[in-house]
């Protein structure tokens, strides 16, 4: 079924139904590796023109020549004069020296947080990154940047398979089961993780959350340590020679090409694995496993690496012509609008706007006409999100639902470029600098002790703030129709940090298009995928379900061995409600508690529990510890925290 349903590629679309033991790991592994090999064999075939795609030549009216023409390939040794030259505005912004500007005051170790120029309008050279695949540094250790970029260039990208589950545990298992197959020696794998469950740096991993390890990485990354030499006949001048990545793990890039060949020669590894590879070899694993991406023939990766899109940009991952395979995809469309929802609260835009204006007060005589221009808008931007948050006029309804073209014009900032905000946020490094400098001043007035306490609240720390708001920002460029901006105002008498702005997705099917379009085939697996009218629904409503290719196995458990029974009632006859409404009342959660006490006496081997939520699971059990039910066993296995860490690898 799985092969048959590659081949008829491109564009297909297959759902897979295989319930616990009928093997559908193995299927997946033997049917989409064995599709993309032969795939492989048969494209020398179709390059000569033996392939169907020839047979038409006859009829073309082109000339033999123009077919076979075939352009000669950029030379690598030329560069554009932006890519030469990336430092050649940066002499008029300097702060020191004797182009000091007026009014900017001591400026010992500030230089850092200056901004390059940039401009959006289109000219050349201005923007100091290109949009896409976000630079990791690692230029140090004998091999220059223009090096890497050239192997990069040598490596073609081919056609791939991604495999992508929730969790990293359903990767490891996905990565055991290909081990016992001959795939595992035959083709290139590479596993995808986040930072948290990669990072080897000692000083980053004993952060503890992965927020925190997330913001440690990329500020290491920007903290980039640079190296001198005088220019000879002049004692005053250098010169900067040599550029060396903060984090001791990607300074040396000839420990990197290490560390990608040990990789290749052990075949398919899990995320463990390529931790301990990192360890012995001394360099970075998790960017060691992106740069291997392009080369690879099966990627394993996480649901948020694959379907969000600003994941994918940064990963550099090309589903063009490629595979994908979406394991557990039950919960694909909830998962889908809960990837792509965003929120910003009071406290969060209250601490950027502060940076901001201490940013903007403090360098705004050196900074660009650009920088000087796009850090205004931020801040009458937070400034009309934060006066809409504590606004008095409508206080009946202290939450309300708007459509985004209505919030834009309830705040009167309709008129604001935020496609060109948005790219500014990504490609200037505003980010960081700003809160760079924010963290600076925190710890020149409140020393090392008290900035290191404050960073222990993943929402109270600059670079969180400042990310909250950005994906914000990034919602409002959906269209209308396709989600709804909730904006809970403070209360009288409440807290303000109860205050918020949050983004819901409502509509699935665009984003999870962006995946289907591109790839050959799409194939969604799960023990269980009913119903499938309503999966179409929401996920690829413009097809009919005869466009749709659907197999299901059958159950292992056999029939006498099910009995479904709903239970109305708890032992003492009190009627089970479990509304949104009446589920959280005590005495329905002790009814609950006393019903299962009777369960477990008479089943043997224990129950499972499944509830509508984590929240609504955590309230649950901690009610029925407080009732000193001891007794019973618990155990819970979340998977929800395991599965939000995924959310921060690209970034």
């Amino acid at each position: 079924f799985l092969y048959s349903a590659l081949s008829s590629g491109p564009r297909a679309l297959a759902l897979l139904e295989s319930p616990t033991g009928t093997g559908k790991t193995l299927s997946i592994i033997c049917s989409a590796l064995q599709w993309l090999l032969d795939h492989r064999d048969a494209a020398p075939e179709r390059a000569n023109g033996s392939g169907p795609a020839a047979a038409g030549g006859e009829d073309d009216d082109e000339p033999d020549w123009m077919r076979d023409f075939t352009p000669l390939p950029p030379k690598k040794g030329v560069r554009k004069k932006s890519e030469t030259h990336p430092r050649r505005r940066q002499g008029t912004r300097k702060v020191g020296g004797s182009e000091k500007s007026e009014g900017t005051g001591e400026n010992d170790g500030e230089e850092e947080f200056l901004l390059d120029e940039y401009e959006s309008d289109g000219e050349e050279g201005t923007r100091p990154h290109a949009a896409g695949k976000r630079p990791h540094c690692g230029g140090g250790g004998g091999s220059s940047s223009s090096e890497s970029e050239d192997e990069e260039e040598e490596e073609e990208a081919t056609p791939k398979v991604y495999f992508t589950s929730r969790t990293h545990s359903q990767l490891s298992q996905f990565v055991r089961e290909l081990k016992r197959t001959d795939f595992s020696g035959k083709l290139r794998t590479v596993c995808l993780g986040s930072r948290k469950s990669l990072c080897i740096n000692m000083d980053v991993q004993k952060l503890g959350s992965a927020n925190r390890i997330n913001e440690r990485c990329l500020e290491l990354q920007k903290n980039k340590k640079s190296s001198k030499i005088k220019v000879e006949g002049d004692n005053k001048k250098g010169h900067r020679t040599k550029t060396s990545c903060g984090c001791p793990m990607l300074r040396n890039r000839s420990l990197q090409k290490q560390f990608r060949s040990e990789v290749s020669d052990h075949g398919a590894l899990d995320i463990e694995d390529l931790a301990q590879i990192g360890r012995k070899v001394g360099t970075c694993p998790y960017y060691g496993a992106r740069d291997m991406v392009r080369s690879a023939d099966l990627v394993v990766l996480p649901y948020q690496s694959l379907l969000l899109k600003s994941a994918r940009e940064s990963l550099g991952l090309n589903l063009k012509n490629s595979v994908v395979i979406i394991d557990e995809a039950h919960n694909l469309a909830d998962s889908l609008t809960s990837m792509y929802n965003s929120k910003v609260t009071s406290s969060q835009l209250r601490a950027v706007l502060s940076h901001l204006e201490a940013y903007l007060n403090r360098f705004q005589n050196v900074l660009g006409a650009g920088n000087r221009r796009y850090i205004q808008t931020l801040t009458v931007l937070t400034r009309s999100f934060l006066r809409c948050l504590i606004s008095n006029e409508d206080c009946s309804s202290a939450v309300t639902s708007l459509t985004i073209n209505k919030f834009l014009f309830s705040l009167d900032i309709d008129n604001i470029n935020i496609v060109k905000l948005c790219q500014y946020l990504k490609e200037s490094n505003i980010i960081h600098k700003v809160s760079g400098y924010a963290n600076k001043l925190f710890f020149t007035e409140n020393g090392a002790g008290d900035l290191n306490h404050g960073q222990q609240h993943g929402e109270g720390s600059s670079i969180t703030s400042f990310q909250a708001l950005a994906d914000f920002l990034r919602s409002l460029l959906y269209c209308n129709d396709d989600g709804r901006i909730i904006v809970a105002r403070h209360k009288p008498g409440g807290h303000s940090e109860d205050a918020y702005i949050k983004f819901v997705m409502l509509c699935a099917e665009k984003t999870f298009s962006e995946v289907t379009d591109d790839a050959h085939a799409v194939i969604m697996a799960g023990g269980t995928l009913q119903p499938i009218e309503e999966t179409r629904l929401r996920l690829f409503p413009g097809l009919l379900p005869s466009d749709i290719k659907f197999f299901s196995c059958n159950h292992i458990v056999p029939p006498e061995s099910i009995l479904p029974i709903a239970v109305t009632c708890g032992p003492s006859g009190k009627k089970f409600d479990f509304s949104h409404s009446s589920r959280s009342s005590p005495t329905m959660i002790e009814e609950l508690g006393r019903f299962l006490c009777n369960i477990v006496t008479i089943v043997p081997e224990g129950i499972v529990m499944f509830f509508s939520s984590y929240d609504y699971e955590k309230q649950v059990y901690d009610a029925w510890i407080w009732l000193q039910a001891q007794f019973l066993r618990f155990l819970r296995r979340s998977t929800c925290s395991e599965s939000q860490e995924a959310v921060w690898m690209s970034r």
